[in-house]
């Protein structure tokens, strides 16, 4: 395993894909690590080397105390950059990771050389959504965390994808309950804070949104809104729910190297 030291602790990072070839940063969503990628590995490491990370409070990255901003969390993103001596580079970002990737074009869009968000919004839910699932995550614990991997199957894949699919989609929900209470609570602070509504029109760079059509978390009006206010954005979507890289597998692989190898 490769870590690297932030200030407060150890984040857990993974190469793959040849060393001379561009640098694309893979950001995971909230509850599974860097394995939720896997299956666009094949693909990306053709033409890029990847870098995948466990955000802060998941996987085997360091879990501090709550709550966490999407700010430290892009921070986070900055400082691995830093100490790999990675000056720029692409990156991609599902749900949380679609936030982080935000604040990142935001805010260190000189960075970056092309961002993709996938199944966010510039706002998810609102604090009525978050805080009963941080207060029952913190008092419940473990508990917790299997019941919401139970409920996530139907939130984060289709139903017709979950019966064809079922072992893809246990390896994915099994990260769900293996992820900290403690970090998971306090990434769910970071999404319930987050709102990029009023900066998306300082993203400058190359933008693809990706939505997926049967998504309840992230509907496609949140990446189309996201579009609309982000000059020369590409939009894509997929037959998928939450988690498109997963359910849309080749396809959504596909499109994001064709976004990233346009001239």
């Amino acid at each position: 395993m490769a870590f690297v030291q932030l200030a407060d602790g150890e984040l857990h990072y993974q190469w793959d894909g040849p060393v001379d070839a561009p640098v694309l940063v893979l950001s995971n969503s909230l509850g599974t690590n860097l394995h939720m990628w896997d299956a666009q590995i094949p693909a990306f490491t053709e033409h890029f080397r990847v870098l995948r990370f466990d955000t802060r409070g998941h996987g085997q990255s360091l879990v501090t105390p709550g709550p966490y901003s999407i700010e430290q969390l892009g921070r986070d993103v900055l400082g691995l950059l830093d100490a790999l001596h990675i000056e720029r580079a692409h990156f991609c970002g599902l749900s949380m990771g679609g936030l982080i990737g935000q604040w990142l074009g935001i805010n260190a869009g000189h960075r970056l050389h092309k961002l993709i968000v996938c199944n966010t919004a510039a706002k998810i839910g609102d604090p009525s959504v978050w805080n009963p699932r941080i207060e029952t995550v913190l008092r419940d614990g473990p508990a917790a965390m299997v019941a919401l991997r139970d409920a996530s199957i139907a939130r984060w894949f289709t139903p017709d994808f979950s019966a064809a699919n079922p072992a893809a989609a246990k390896k994915i929900t099994d990260m769900l309950a293996a992820t900290s209470p403690e970090g998971y609570a306090a990434n769910c602070a970071a999404v319930r804070d987050a709102d990029f509504r009023e900066q998306l029109a300082s993203i400058n760079l190359p933008l693809l949104v990706i939505a997926g059509i049967e998504d309840a978390v992230t509907p496609p009006s949140g990446g189309h809104f996201i579009q609309e206010h982000v000059r020369g954005a590409e939009y894509a979507e997929f037959h998928a729910a939450h988690l498109s890289n997963v359910q849309a597998g080749a396809d959504f692989s596909d499109r994001v190297l064709a976004f990233l190898n346009a001239q």
